[in-house]
Order: structure tokens, then C-alpha cells, then sequence
């Protein structure tokens, strides 16, 4: 039966299926659990009870693949950002970062008294965003030799959707009851209609007809971002991040550029191949060790991220039920913030046509939000703080 494991096809597979059984799961629960949680949860108990052999990951040889992937996939986190929608939705753009930057500030100061200042820097950028500040943190934590905690990231970014989602949800569902009320009173004002789709529009990249030429370009850029950290010392990720966004500005690159050449999904495949990878040498006993970091980091940086989102919505006169939610994108960001605003427009609607009033109210901001802390923030504060180690 073992022997079958060293084909890297099967290796694949096996491991493919756990990705594509936590996607399942969220899809059911409605995100409400995880796709990362689910995956990496179950690859811990294969692995511990010795079903997986402890080198499938080697065997199965994709997640070599998904370490290349990671500059090219920073690059097209450049190309999402709808820049002149950023510039219009400026007050769910400050309330994002006014989360974080609270959130950072609670968890450095506090995790690092109770705990030390690794354990703080090692949970404070993927506590603000997803699984790009998560790889960007394990590779430094294994670089230095921290190899022991390099479970904390990992569990903190599979686990921060758990908290954050009915966090927002409740928030968000506040807030829709003061929509109704005021729809009845005549009071509420939709909010312009400023749709991402209209204005998330760039210049269009050379040869644009051709998927192969649309990868190459964004390969290179992401080569031209690596080669820039090794020569400045600059974490490569900024590089490749700031690079996306100048590439789009100037035409060189497509909006979504990873999508236009239709390869999006396995690049993402491939990067949670890696994830999932960092916990293979992961045992039960360095989980429960480091298990009280983790709790504190997540629930400190929740309460950090809301109280942040609160702060912020006052600073720019929103209410503090709608700004709040955007904040909190920081703990599950696209497709979650989605799925939340169709939700809460259902279920708190009395007709379609309030629920349309409900969902425009809540989706830019929350899809901003997202953009700002996932795509952005989280990927800035890891790569800067990370390097302070």
C-alpha cells in the first residue's frame, strides 16, 4: 500500500483531495468553516496517525511548484487593486487599516510580555490578512531557525475565519435593521453607486490575446520583484506587490492579471500545497505548546481588529455596526465577505428590492476592506516586521 504513495501523481491527489474536501466543507457551512482549517486539520491527523507517510509531501513534489508560484501570485494581488475605487471608498480604506494597525499594536505589546517578541511577530501578519503573510512568515521563521513556532501562523491564519465571520455577521445584521428602519422613516440614502466592476479597469497588456505571453509577463514581473530582495534585502514580497500595481498602472500588465490568463486556481492550489507542507514536520506536542499563543494572538487581535474598525468608523462618522464588519474582512477577506453581505441582505430583507438597497450598502465596503487588509496591509506588515527578527 506504502508503495503506492511514491508515485508523485497519487501523492498529489491524496493531498488534493484534503484541499478539495475543506472546500466542500466551506462551501456547505457556508464559510462558516474554513477551507485552510479543514485541509490542514486533516492533514495533521493523516500525518499523526500514520496513514500519510511523513514524506508525501516530498513525494508528491507540487508544493516545489507552489514555492515558485509565490512571487507571481504577490504580483497579481497588485494587479486586484481597483485603484480609483480605493480612492473613492478612502473612509472603509481607513477604517481597514485603523483595525489592523490597533490589532498590531495590542498583540506586539502584549504577546511579547506574556510570550516574546517572535511569538508576537510570528502571528501579527497573518492575524491582518491571509495565506501570502502566512507563507511570508514561515519562510523567515524557518530561515532563522524558528522552525518550532512556524505552527503559529499557520493556525492562526486556519482558524481567525472561525472568529471573525460571526463576528461581522452579528454587526452587519445590526446595521441592516437600521437600514430597514430607516427605509421606513425615509431617512436612509444609498450609498453612490460606485461597483467595482465599473471601475476596476486598466490598460490592457501587450499581446493580449495570448494566455501563455499573459503568464510569462506576470512570471517575469515576479522574477524582476525576487531578484530586487535578494539585491536590496527588501522583503521580495513588497517588490512584487509594489511592481503589480506600477505594472497595471503603466499597461505592462492586465487587471486580475492571473485570472486573465487563466491560471489563478492552480497557482492558488500550488501556494496552499506549501501551506499545508510547513505543518508536515509539525507534531502534536509542538500544537498544544504553542496552543496558548495561539488563542491569544487570535482572540487578542480579533478584539484588536473590531475595536480598531470601531475607532475608525467614528474618525470618519460611519456607523460603527457598518465599519466595523469592514475591519474584520482582515480575518476571512474574499469570498467570505461576499457570501456574508449576500447573507445578511436575505435574511434582513423584506423584498427584493430591499434587499438589493441592503446588499449595495454593504458589499464595497466590505470587498474594499478586503482588498485593503488581504491583498495589502497583511503582506506590508509581514514583510517589514518580519525582517525586524
Amino acid at each position: 500500500m506504502t508503495e503506492l504513495f511514491n508515485h508523485p501523481l497519487i501523492a498529489t491527489v491524496l493531498i488534493f483531495a484534503l484541499i478539495a474536501f475543506g472546500e466542500w466543507v466551506s462551501i456547505v457551512t457556508r464559510a462558516r468553516v474554513p477551507m485552510l482549517l479543514t485541509a490542514m486539520v486533516s492533514f495533521l491527523i493523516l500525518s499523526w496517525t500514520g496513514i500519510f507517510p511523513e514524506d508525501i509531501m516530498d513525494r508528491s513534489q507540487f508544493a516545489v511548484l507552489g514555492s515558485i508560484l509565490i512571487g507571481p501570485a504577490i504580483v497579481h494581488m497588485g494587479t486586484l487593486i481597483p485603484l480609483k475605487v480605493l480612492r473613492q471608498q478612502y473612509k472603509a480604506v481607513i477604517i481597514a487599516l485603523s483595525g489592523i494597525t490597533v490589532s498590531g499594536i495590542i498583540v506586539i505589546s502584549v504577546v511579547t510580555v506574556v510570550f516574546n517578541y517572535e511569538t508576537a511577530i510570528a502571528g501579527i501578519g497573518p492575524i491582518s490578512g491571509g495565506v501570502v503573510a502566512l507563507l511570508i512568515t514561515q519562510e523567515k521563521l524557518t530561515e532563522i531557525g524558528l522552525s518550532a513556532i512556524v505552527v503559529i501562523p499557520a493556525l492562526i491564519v486556519a482558524f481567525q475565519g472561525v472568529l471573525g465571520m460571526p463576528l461581522a455577521l452579528n454587526f452587519m445584521r445590526r446595521y441592516s435593521k437600521k437600514i430597514i428602519k430607516g427605509i421606513d422613516e425615509g431617512t436612509f440614502v444609498p450609498m453612490k453607486g460606485d461597483s467595482l466592476n465599473s471601475e476596476n479597469e486598466s490598460k490592457q497588456g501587450p499581446l493580449r490575446a495570448s494566455t501563455t505571453i499573459k503568464l510569462f509577463l506576470v512570471f517575469v514581473v515576479g522574477a524582476v520583484g525576487v531578484g530586487l530582495g535578494e539585491l536590496t534585502g527588501i522583503h521580495y514580497s513588497l517588490w512584487c506587490l509594489g511592481l503589480g500595481i506600477l505594472s497595471v498602472k503603466v499597461g505592462f500588465l492586465e487587471n486580475e492579471s492571473l485570472n486573465k490568463a487563466n491560471s489563478f486556481t492552480l497557482t492558488m492550489i500550488g501556494i496552499i500545497f506549501v501551506v499545508i507542507g510547513t505543518m508536515a514536520d509539525v507534531s502534536p506536542q509542538q500544537v498544544l505548546d504553542n496552543l496558548p499563543a495561539i488563542l491569544t494572538i487570535l482572540l487578542l487581535g480579533t478584539s484588536g481588529i473590531a475595536l480598531g474598525g470601531y475607532v475608525g468608523s467614528k474618525l470618519v462618522k460611519w456607523d460603527p455596526f457598518k465599519g466595523m464588519p469592514v475591519a474584520l474582512t482582515a480575518l476571512f477577506g474574499f469570498p467570505g465577505d461576499y457570501i456574508l453581505c449576500e447573507e445578511v441582505s436575505r435574511s434582513a430583507a423584506r423584498n427584493e428590492k430591499e434587499e438589493k438597497m441592503i446588499f449595495d450598502e454593504l458589499l464595497t465596503p466590505m470587498l474594499i476592506g478586503g482588498f485593503t487588509t488581504v491583498t495589502v496591509a497583511s503582506v506590508v506588515i509581514a514583510g517589514i516586521l518580519i525582517q525586524t527578527l
